[in-house]
């Protein structure tokens, strides 16, 4: 009679570190109209930026898994720079939307004013999150904000949210699209979904080097 065969050690998949939990130490510092009076921090900055009802607030509450940011179904609603300290290790900043048709001109040259304002003067910034719809086709503000980033010297990645609206035959298609279209590199584009968690792991992978050895 032949001895039963052992069964194999669980060896665990490779992938993304999971996200830390961050409960109860997130800590709003305040929202801010003019880029000149957001305070002077000391810690790892990443920013979020993007369209008018992207998914910018939805995306950064489901990154940290606690609900930070405001959201709201108005295109247009967030008007200032909302900043987070996040565990006292790193800072997350939440930018006004842009590319919204139906606000007057001079808010949106205020907007771009700002956004513009903070990019150019905040010396521990470390990585931009560019969110962009991946349902949709690459659209032109999106384009310039990647290229003012490359520009600048600006590290950035890029965001597709909202991938759970596409079924599984449109994601690699619609993500090749995007890269094309933005001329970005495989590894600078993620779909992610705020509702199911998709791309999250992956998107903290790319965040977590600029955090981790902050002071904790």
């Amino acid at each position: 009679m032949k001895p039963p065969l052992e069964s194999s050690p669980h060896v665990p998949p490779v992938g993304p570190k999971p996200r830390p939990q961050f409960g109860g130490r997130v800590n709003m510092l305040g929202s801010f109209p003019e880029a000149g009076l957001l305070p002077a921090l000391t810690v790892p900055e990443i920013a979020f930026a993007g369209r008018s009802n992207v998914g910018k607030s939805s995306l950064i509450n489901a990154l940290i898994g606690e609900k930070i940011a405001r959201t709201s179904g108005t295109p247009g609603r967030t008007q200032t720079i909302n900043l987070f300290l996040v565990a006292d290790r790193f800072s997350i900043a939440d930018l006004p939307g842009y590319g919204f048709a139906k606000v007057p001109p001079h808010m949106r040259e205020a907007w771009k004013a700002l956004v513009e304002g903070y990019l150019g003067d905040r010396a521990n910034l470390k990585r931009v999150i560019v969110l962009i719809d991946a349902r949709q086709e690459p659209q032109k503000t999106d384009g310039e904000l990647i290229w003012g980033l490359r520009q600048a010297g600006l590290p950035f990645l890029v965001a597709a949210t909202k991938y759970d609206k596409l079924s599984r035959a449109q994601r690699v298609p619609a993500l090749a699209t995007l890269r094309k279209g933005f001329g970005v590199k495989e590894h600078e584009l993620v779909g992610v979904s705020s509702v199911t968690g998709e791309g999250l792991d992956a998107l903290w992978a790319i965040i977590a080097p600029h955090v981790e050895t902050a002071k904790k």
